[in-house]
């Protein structure tokens, strides 16, 4: 498109601002709740994984296992693709971890020694949904004593239960995002056919006469084209740029208050990637609806002559 169809789009924007206006602002609306709902579907995610991948397993071990036999289920746990951050504590670290449990009461810690603790294996699974698979089978294994979760959300069973309504809400939040955007990109598709039809309709003779000395169809239509890009830009980056703004306000709050849990990236370099990738899928999506929009309304501008 060249320099001239540019600035035949913006001399038409300029004469309807209005219009010009109720279609960006409806553009900017659209992809303003689209970054709202894309974060917050990454940040849903992201909580799940947490949940998900944060509850250690504990495998006891008896008291008369040799360390060759430790080694062996070690390096055995180690090897499935299902389990990761496999650790070997002996009684003397589970002597320690308990002693800073309980710092703040010496006495606790005088009561002890490390012979009432027993050594075990810990590691975690890359999905909850293995967990209860991969503790029978350690279970069975003769060394190991008794299985159990580290302090985590209640057990086994409430640990499964809380995962699973987050899995249900995250399925929720992004079909009813996913429902929301796509009426906000309908309206926003058809405010941007209307108001290109009505730019079709007011050119009409102008269109005629172009024609009548042999302009191409490329020439006539470019125009009309770009100034559906113009509205679709403009609209992604203020409503992106509206919401960057918004989540760039709360970020410290939210770290603050969800604390280990990486609702959002905590280096500010990777947040200004996750909002870039944001941006490019929004204007490829601005680009599409633009290119259709116009396409449409050219379209059935050729039908009613």
């Amino acid at each position: 498109m060249s320099a001239l169809s540019f600035k035949t789009a913006t001399g038409y924007i300029k004469r309807s601002p209005f219009q010009a206006l109720s279609a960006v602002f409806v553009l900017s609306l659209t992809f303003f709740v689209g970054t709202i709902v894309a974060l917050l579907v990454y940040s849903s995610s992201q909580v799940l994984k947490y949940f998900e991948t944060r509850p250690q397993v504990i495998a006891f071990l008896k008291s008369d296992a040799t360390p060759e036999a430790v080694s062996a289920l070690q390096n055995k746990l180690a090897g499935d693709s299902r389990i990761k951050d496999v650790k070997y504590v002996s009684k003397e670290e589970a002597l320690s971890i308990y002693k800073n449990a309980t710092s703040d009461n010496p006495l606790l810690s005088e009561l002890v020694s490390p012979s009432i603790f027993p050594a075990s294996l810990e590691f975690s699974v890359n999905n909850l949904e293995f967990a209860s698979t991969v503790i029978e089978e350690v279970k069975k294994e003769p060394i190991v004593s008794e299985v159990g979760y580290t302090a985590s959300l209640g057990g086994e069973k409430s640990l499964q239960d809380v995962v699973t309504r987050l899995k249900t809400a995250t399925f929720y939040l992004r079909l009813g995002g996913g429902v929301f955007v796509g009426i906000l990109a309908l309206t926003s598709f058809l405010i941007l056919m209307v108001i290109i039809g009505m730019r079709v309709s007011a050119r009409k003779s102008e269109i005629e006469i172009l024609e009548l000395i042999g302009a191409t169809k490329n020439f006539i239509r470019s125009p009309i084209v770009l100034e559906a890009f113009i509205y679709s830009l403009i609209g992604t980056f203020i409503g992106w740029l509206l919401a960057f703004i918004f989540f760039i306000y709360l970020t410290p709050s939210l770290l603050n208050y969800f604390g280990e849990i990486p609702v959002l990236p905590k280096e500010p370099s990777n947040i200004f990637i996750l909002f870039a990738m944001v941006l490019g899928v929004e204007i490829v999506a601005s680009c599409i609806l633009a290119l259709a929009g116009s396409m449409m309304a050219l379209s059935r501008a050729r039908q009613t002559k």
